[in-house]
């Protein structure tokens, strides 16, 4: 993505996650706003978007962030909402192993309270290890961790997957978190 693309999708994410009202468009409770709506807003706040520019970013998302509905009237966020919306996902099982990419200044409270959705509705979690990593490394050196989610599955903790294969879950106590280091899970005890 260009920069421009950049910024404009992080625009998308911010109106579309965590605050509409900064355009001043409108959720439904499942998160879809208006596509009309949408781009009339941003053109009134002189943040115009066409809708080529609007499906290339759908598409092109590095992490599918944003979905159309089948008619492409609207458009939502697949998960990270800060504001609340029902997205209707289903617990499902996890596989037994998830990762979560963090970066080093987070690691003494992680393994103090675990692993907390912050200013999110829920913990976010990958599959794939090199996602967890690439993830991390937004904020510095990534520092990936190890979540036993077969183990919390069985002790009732709920998980649910996103349309584009994010896992989210409420929490991650630290008795199910491992460090990941040298290319293989270690124990930790908790701590580093």
């Amino acid at each position: 993505m260009t920069n421009t693309e950049l910024q404009k999708s992080k625009l998308l994410s911010l109106v579309l996650r965590h605050n509409p009202q900064e355009i001043g468009i409108d959720l439904d409770d499942a998160g879809w706003a208006s596509v009309k709506q949408l781009l009339k807003e941003l053109a009134r706040t002189g943040k115009p978007m066409t809708m080529t520019e609007l499906e290339y970013l759908v598409a092109k998302s590095d992490k599918q962030r944003f979905v159309f509905s089948l008619d492409k009237k609207s458009i939502r966020a697949n998960q990270g909402h800060s504001v609340k919306v029902n997205l209707g996902l289903v617990s499902t099982e996890p596989p037994p192993i998830l990762y979560h990419g963090t970066v080093e200044r987070f690691l003494e409270s992680i393994w103090r309270q675990g692993l907390l959705p912050g200013k999110r509705h829920q913990v976010h979690l990958h599959e794939e290890f090199a996602l967890a990593r690439t993830v991390g490394s937004r904020r510095g050196a990534p520092h990936v961790l190890v979540i036993d989610a077969k183990t919390m599955w069985d002790d009732n903790f709920s998980f649910f997957v996103s349309a584009n294969s994010v896992w989210l879950t409420g929490t991650v106590p630290p008795k199910y978190l491992k460090s990941y280091a040298d290319n293989r899970p270690k124990s930790t005890g908790g701590r580093v």
